[in-house]
């Protein structure tokens, strides 16, 4: 796989993160790829983050629905943001979040 594949795979479903981690391990090791492998990583445990605070309070009112789907709509611009910036091959962090996850999973080596 190209760096540039790498990527933009990263951000794809959690067994497009592994294939692209994988192929990072093997033989695409740039910074770019650790970049985006970084941004994905951190965006998919937000997402999982956020949704669990947010599906807690549906079992005491189901109005916070509303919270819901614009926390889901939040992460699906993210998303776009950070496959789009994979897609052109830039260092573009995540809007509001992307510097968060600079440097902060060590596994990702």
């Amino acid at each position: 796989m190209t760096k540039k594949t790498v990527c933009m795979v990263s951000y794809l479903l959690p067994i497009g993160w592994i294939i692209a981690f994988l192929a990072y391990k093997k033989n695409s090791r740039s910074s770019l790829a650790k970049f985006h492998l970084e941004q994905s990583f951190g965006l998919a445990t937000l997402g999982v983050i956020t949704n669990i605070v947010f599906t807690l309070p549906l079992f005491i009112d189901p109005d916070f629905i509303t919270l819901l789907l614009l926390n889901n709509m939040g992460l699906v611009v993210l998303w776009m943001a950070g496959l789009i910036s994979a897609y052109y091959g830039v260092r573009l962090p995540l809007p509001l979040v992307g510097f968060y996850f600079k440097n902060k999973f060590r596994f990702i080596q």
